[in-house]
């Protein structure tokens, strides 16, 4: 019989994100980069913004022996520090001289949801490529000015959403292709974190940070579900409960598409639940536990109940892929370029969702 300090260990939860990457990046720490992620030639890339995530991008590339070339931030000596911690070669006073300067490829925003737009539109029209974190915009219609700017422009652009880059996704995705599973009829995913009322001006309820359930965490199950259906969900039904801030907090949506196939989602930045994906096919189902960056997923067999599991890419190098894609796409990578179509669907559906529980954002008035 397991003791109480044995059953508790035993029914830990999952780490954190925070926790969970840095736990990622210990244990790769001792092991070779692989030689298959960066195939395509090198771009010189600089960061805008200096949080979490930048550090995390500027953490995942030192693993694979590289250095960002540039950072621009709001604040100088954050800006200035981060480029001390991550051997950054410039620090720009302005947003305007990185998008000036020539030896800049690609940039990476990683700044708040609501900021986006404004950077794309400047990075863009100065012939950069970008790399755009999660949500890549507020709405479909800043999506569609992004993406006719770098078309004007000739450069490209793409989502930053681990779950359009990780290998896992693409195996298990070039299997289903291939007819392995049967028809995908039904996908149920679910996301829930814990975050306090305590701070509702913090980036989670602050509606003036973009803040709410959908653009943080429901632009992932949203794009899980997506890799695998046929076609956009056209038909959509929900009910939300708002926070006192009015963005929303808790979530449960179904969505159908002309196939017929189903998603059913429930989120919520009140109520943690595990990060779970369900992929029901006629003749398997796939479940993929912490998703968004998922390096590992099951496959159970629906005639005789075998559990085959499938390993795929590691989630430490989670950001890697991103740069890697991008990179990819600009030496014409045809099926890598199609990964901004998916995340249109996925925002064309946050959008409809929003608005249908009257969400809306201070830019959006």
């Amino acid at each position: 019989m397991a003791t109480t300090a044995e059953a508790s260990h035993q029914t830990a939860a999952p780490l954190d994100a925070a926790a969970a990457a840095q736990a990622a990046f210990a244990a790769v720490a001792d092991k070779p980069f692989p030689t298959d992620i960066f195939t395509a030639p090198e771009l010189r890339w600089a960061v805008i913004g200096c949080g979490v995530i930048a550090n995390q991008m500027a953490a995942s590339l030192a693993l694979a022996g590289r250095t960002l070339a540039g950072v621009a931030n709001r604040t100088r000596s954050k800006a200035e520090a981060f480029a001390a911690a991550h051997h950054v070669e410039r620090v720009y006073d302005t947003f305007e001289e990185l998008y000036a300067d020539p030896s800049i490829d690609a940039i990476y925003i990683t700044t708040p949801h609501n900021t986006h737009i404004t950077y794309l539109r400047g990075a863009l029209a100065a012939g950069k490529h970008v790399l755009c974190e999660k949500s890549i915009t507020l709405n479909s219609a800043e999506l569609a000015e992004a993406r006719a700017i770098a078309a004007e422009h000739h450069v490209q652009l793409m989502d930053a959403t681990t779950i359009l880059h990780m290998p896992l996704y693409h195996e298990l995705r070039r299997r289903a292709a291939a007819g392995e599973f049967g028809q995908m009829n039904l996908a149920q995913v679910n996301f829930g974190s814990y975050k306090e009322y305590g701070d509702l001006t913090n980036r989670f309820y602050n509606p003036k940070l973009a803040g709410g359930a959908m653009l943080d965490i429901g632009v992932y199950a949203l794009s899980a579900a997506r890799l695998f259906m046929a076609s956009q969900p056209t038909e959509i039904v929900s009910l939300a409960n708002l926070a006192s801030t009015g963005v929303d907090q808790t979530s449960g949506f179904v969505m159908r598409n002309a196939e017929g196939q189903l998603g059913v989602f429930s989120l919520s930045l009140h109520s943690k639940q595990p990060k779970r994906a369900m992929i029901s096919f006629d003749t398997c189902y796939l479940e993929i536990e912490s998703y968004p960056r998922a390096d590992k997923a099951k496959i159970v067999w629906t005639a005789d109940g075998r559990v085959e599991e499938v390993s795929a890419g590691e989630e430490a190098y989670a950001l890697c892929y991103e740069i890697a894609d991008l990179e990819a796409v600009v030496a014409g990578d045809a099926d890598r370029a199609k990964l901004i179509d998916y995340a249109a669907d996925v925002m064309d559906i946050m959008t409809k969702l929003r608005a249908d529980w009257g969400v809306v954002y201070p830019e959006e008035r």
